[in-house]
């Protein structure tokens, strides 16, 4: 396992400057050492902080980008980092089902984002679901939700917001019976307007939502130090442990809502700096003005969220809570933002799969870097499993629980990760594919047209410009066939 990791770490950085070479041998030292797993006593408190399009590879510590995240970095040196994790399938709804459900979407059932547009194949989080908030619950944990959900189909008569007065229809309210399990709730369904956010919370019916004069992750991050803090116990029951979630839209677009004081931290940074990736479209181009245009206020949108992640963390240490809170920071999909002019997400390439994967819990993760090809629907198996719930976990999950792999370093290993994207009402078309720690494979079926075929080198080919389906034949086949696995296992139509 120590060589995977030293492996690992290697891969990762080599492209970049020595100081940050020296960060990560440090990060990867200090996890060396094994751990033995054990149920923790007392209960442990889990706190998730998921900012929504918010790509792997944009984290200060990395040095892959020019992006400012000294909480982040902080946050890394402490945690295991997992620098191949991905989103299966990289849109807003079916990445949330799969993580609270531990399923793939052939098994969740939300092929596709909760809209008006899906609403008629039902393609929302099943009520009878069995969510590891629903476990916890069970398990006599206090509850928290804060945030974006996006989880519940708009229906009729639509909620009258902004969002909902277009052609498609985005935001609903979550009634409690489909809340699974959550004792404190402050969400929405989805509403992008992050200077202004509406909430519904606790007890408010579904016509009586409010809105708030305060941009977003910084609202929602003043309840949660809230939450935490529990003033006359007026959030959760203080002698339950707890399990807090707290869901931030930005970075997602559009991304000049967002506060100056972020914005400046980027106003003397030529932007030549920042578009230097060879798969970045030239400028003249549409998707390639469109990066330029927006990549600085994405950037400041990242900078605000590491803000409130240090906000956050400095709560659990004035409270004492540092030590017995396990803490992930995570994103439900990546964002190319005009890369290879693609908008943002909902393909396959690595700025829209792969995102962020820090998990912290003191003196029984050890920080280090790892390579391990974790997937979405495995976040909740493995966190159920750090907690000591591994009796618990649901019997319809398909995620693996590697809370062991985490505790220890040791652990079988998956040999690659599922893609995934869907054409709405017709789950048997679409794209399909698989990604190794070297390649990855693209197979896009549709009923009128050839299936079209991706395939890219990323270890030669970091940044996806050379298709080698039509000269690497024998490679397409195998991972062909590592794909059929995939499809069998998840019982897919589209085989």
């Amino acid at each position: 396992s120590t060589q995977s990791r030293s492996s690992a770490a290697s891969d990762v950085y080599k492209r970049q400057t020595p100081y940050h070479v020296t960060i990560a041998c440090l990060i990867l030292l200090m996890g060396l050492t094994s751990c033995h797993r054990e149920s923790p006593n007392p209960p442990v408190n889990l706190l998730i902080i998921y900012p929504d399009q918010m790509r792997g590879q944009a984290m200060g510590f990395l040095g892959l980008e020019h992006v400012k995240t000294p909480h982040l970095d902080q946050f890394a040196s402490q945690s295991l980092v997992l620098n191949q994790a991905v989103s299966n399938y990289p849109i807003c709804s079916p990445t949330r089902a799969s993580f609270m459900t531990g399923q793939y979407p052939q098994s969740h059932g939300v092929w596709s984002n909760c809209n008006s547009l899906s609403s008629p194949f039902n393609y929302e989080l099943p009520t009878d679901a069995q969510c590891w908030s629903d476990v916890l619950k069970e398990k006599g944990y206090d509850t928290g939700y804060i945030g974006k959900w996006h989880l519940d189909n708009p229906r009729v008569p639509y909620i009258d917001v902004k969002n909902n007065q277009g052609r498609v229809k985005w935001n609903e309210w979550t009634p409690p019976d489909r809340r699974h399990g959550f004792d404190f709730w402050y969400a929405y369904g989805t509403y992008d307007y992050h200077n202004r956010p509406m909430y519904w919370s606790n007890e408010a019916p579904r016509d009586s939502f409010h809105f708030v004069d305060q941009w977003g992750p910084e609202h929602e991050t003043d309840l949660a130090i809230a939450y935490l803090k529990n003033k006359e116990n007026k959030f959760r029951d203080a002698n339950k442990p707890f399990a807090l979630m707290v869901s931030m839209n930005p970075p997602h677009m559009p991304y000049d809502l967002v506060p100056e004081k972020y914005k400046s931290l980027y106003d003397q940074v030529p932007l030549d700096s920042l578009v230097q990736f060879p798969n970045i479209p030239d400028e003249g181009t549409k998707w390639g003005d469109y990066y330029r245009k927006n990549i600085k206020n994405y950037y400041a949108m990242i900078s605000g969220v590491d803000d409130q992640l240090g906000r956050i963390m400095a709560t659990l240490k004035s409270q004492g809570l540092e030590k017995n809170t396990l803490v992930l920071f995570a994103s439900d999909h990546g964002n190319c933002l005009g890369i290879h002019d693609e908008i943002s997400k909902n393909n396959h390439y690595e700025e829209s799969m792969r995102i962020p994967f820090l998990i912290r819990w003191p003196e029984h993760i050890q920080p280090r870097i790892d390579d391990l090809l974790i997937s979405t629907p495995d976040f909740a198996p493995t966190l159920l499993g750090l907690m000591g719930f591994h009796e618990d976990i649901p019997p319809g999950t398909d995620g693996t629980d590697y809370s062991n792999l985490f505790l220890t370093g040791d652990g079988e290993r998956p040999n690659s990760q599922l893609f995934m994207s869907v054409n709405v009402g017709k789950e048997a078309l679409g794209a399909r594919g698989v990604r190794t720690h070297r390649y990855t494979l693209m197979i896009q079926k549709d009923l009128d047209k050839q299936d079209q075929v991706e395939l890219f080198d990323n270890q030669k080919d970091p940044f996806q410009l050379n298709n080698l389906s039509e000269k690497q034949i024998e490679i397409r086949k195998t991972l062909t066939k590592e794909l059929e696995g995939w499809l069998v296992k998840t019982k897919d139509p589209w085989l």
